[in-house]
């Protein structure tokens, strides 16, 4: 009987690793990181042409 516990107590530790890294994936994954506030793609509005 002697595995059970040992069983038991791998299981429980590789869930409780397995929970801790998906919160940290969603806490990187939420955190916004600093983007400058530029336009990719700027137009000349002086005149129009036809």
């Amino acid at each position: 009987m002697s595995r059970l516990p040992a069983v038991l107590l791998t299981v429980t530790v590789a869930a409780v690793l397995a929970v801790g890294a998906a919160l940290g994936v969603v806490a990187l994954l939420d955190a916004t990181p600093e983007q400058p506030n530029t336009p990719l793609i700027t137009y000349e509005t002086a005149g129009r042409e036809r």
